[in-house]
């Protein structure tokens, strides 16, 4: 990530940097997630409530710190500010202080970044509007691609964006769109440029695991019927920060099925 010098060279206080970029990072997120569905511009008007109307001023725009200051309204109106405008600020900086950890003063750190923050947005435009975006995706990709070439990883990026294509791509040209979105398989090949082939099998595959796994207590708990529909892209984003952030839940339990069948063909 280009930082100064002087925050690269102490862990601590690039963790530090790293966790305040991605809350200022996740309250434009926020602005990302309300209009870029409606079709609105990102830059044009400035914050204002979207009650009555009027503008923010900087105090008001504080990540995390307003809400809580504000007690969750409007310094003018008094109507009531979601939660979760605190709650995306607070993701995007934990995602971004895990990257630190786990990558350091690196281009690994500054592509985990860029994935998870745009996950983000995906996640939650994707639950409200059943939606994801091609503006999103096409962002993602171009992004990946880039970051890809930078770190000698484009080769795999490939093969990893193939993969989604071909593997989700199938799905919905077999169900003819009822079993996957288009945006579906414009994710998994952005997300696959950034992970690679190996990473993209392990996330790709856990997806439909954990799909299965969460859809059941949907489905038994009545929320959403079987024929309503349920959004693919919230799996698949939970797939790919496991992969990124615990690898070892993903990688841990087939490492532990292979030792387990190669046991019992030893015998």
């Amino acid at each position: 990530m280009g930082v100064p010098a002087a925050i690269n060279q102490d862990p601590l206080a690039f963790l530090i940097f790293s966790t305040a970029l991605g809350a200022v990072i996740g309250s434009f997120l926020n602005v990302v997630i309300y209009r870029l569905p409606r079709g609105e511009s990102l830059a044009y008007p400035a914050s204002h409530c979207p009650q009555c109307g009027h503008g923010l001023c900087a105090w008001d725009n504080i990540p995390l710190l307003s809400w809580l200051a504000l007690a969750g309204r409007c310094r003018h109106c008094s109507a009531k500010i979601s939660v979760r405008y605190p709650v995306v600020e607070l993701l995007t900086a934990a995602v971004f202080a895990l990257s630190a950890l786990e990558f350091g003063p690196t281009i690994g750190a500054l592509s985990a970044c860029v994935l998870s923050a745009a996950l983000i947005a995906v996640t939650f435009i994707d639950l409200d509007h059943l939606l994801i975006l091609d503006r999103m995706t096409v962002g993602l990709a171009v992004a990946g691609i880039v970051l890809a070439a930078a770190s000698g990883r484009l080769v795999g990026g490939i093969q990893g964006a193939a993969l989604g294509a071909a593997l989700f791509g199938g799905i919905y040209l077999l169900t003819r769109g009822k079993g996957m979105g288009l945006g579906d398989v414009k994710l998994a090949m952005a997300a696959g440029l950034f992970l690679g082939l190996a990473a993209s099998i392990a996330a790709f595959l856990s997806a439909f695991v954990i799909g299965s796994l969460l859809a059941v207590p949907v489905l038994a708990a009545g929320s959403r019927g079987r024929r309503d529909a349920l959004p693919f892209g919230p799996f698949l984003v939970l797939a790919i920060l496991l992969v990124l952030f615990a690898p070892a839940s993903i990688f841990g339990p087939f490492e532990s099925y292979r030792n387990f069948i190669g046991g019992l063909t030893s015998r």
